[in-house]
């Protein structure tokens, strides 16, 4: 195999953070991809996979907003117009955020089929 000075750097760097001779950890990797044991991932795809989750879970928390404020309207409560306002804009930005990731890794599904 021969690689670029840059694509050498940034392989002997992923050796070298698993703490692995730059030969025995190419051919490990190697392997793992020819067995299928692991499916290569660029590195923007696996931080939209990061973003997708981090998003998932304010929508979750937020969610948990919006049934905490209907149990107090349903027994007749008062729900004040700022927190009414926090949790729509915690909202709009989650789903900013969704669709956003969403959209990136559709963008590279496209650019690689």
């Amino acid at each position: 195999m021969s690689y670029n000075d840059a694509e050498h750097a940034l392989v002997q760097a992923a050796a070298d953070q698993e703490n692995q001779a730059l030969a025995s950890w190419v051919g490990r990797i190697a392997l793992e991809v020819a067995e299928e044991t692991v499916v290569p991932t660029s590195v923007t795809a696996k931080a939209v996979v990061a973003e997708l989750i981090e998003a998932r879970k304010q929508v979750k928390r937020i969610g948990t907003n919006y049934n905490q404020i209907a149990k107090v309207l349903n027994s007749e409560g008062e729900v004040e117009d700022a927190q009414m306002a926090a949790v729509h804009r915690a909202l709009v930005t989650a789903i900013q955020r969704l669709d956003q990731a969403t959209l990136q890794l559709m963008r590279e599904r496209t650019e690689k089929g």
